[in-house]
């Protein structure tokens, strides 16, 4: 019984998240992001600047920078002590409140 009813309610929790959608949509305001530096697949130190290009769409504020999926807060421009190894570096265009674009652009550096 106990069970049965475990198994109803995922049921009905599927269900109304299938229905509800995402919990909010990018914007596609016609921003675009180019990462310019570092290139995609360059291999740099452990230290390093990055440089991007926000073309502003009617919502574009700024850029939220993020590394490995993790936002970087405040990112000054330079990373600074990474790891060796691989990363991905993804910048996504945002508004004044902070809200998601959908332009956004990714790279993966391999740190020496």
């Amino acid at each position: 019984m106990t069970r049965m009813l475990l198994c109803g309610l995922a049921m009905v929790a599927v269900s109304l998240t299938a229905s509800m959608g995402p919990a909010f949509a990018e914007v596609d305001d016609g921003s675009k992001i180019t990462i310019t530096s570092p290139k995609n697949g360059d291999k740099v130190g452990d230290t390093f600047d990055l440089k991007y290009e926000l073309v502003k769409g009617s919502k574009a504020a700024h850029g939220h920078v993020y590394l490995d999926g993790e936002p970087q807060k405040k990112f000054p421009g330079t990373f600074k002590g990474l790891s060796k190894g691989t990363h991905e570096i993804k910048v996504q265009a945002a508004t004044h409140d902070h809200d998601h674009l959908v332009a956004s652009d990714a790279i993966t550096v391999e740190v020496q």
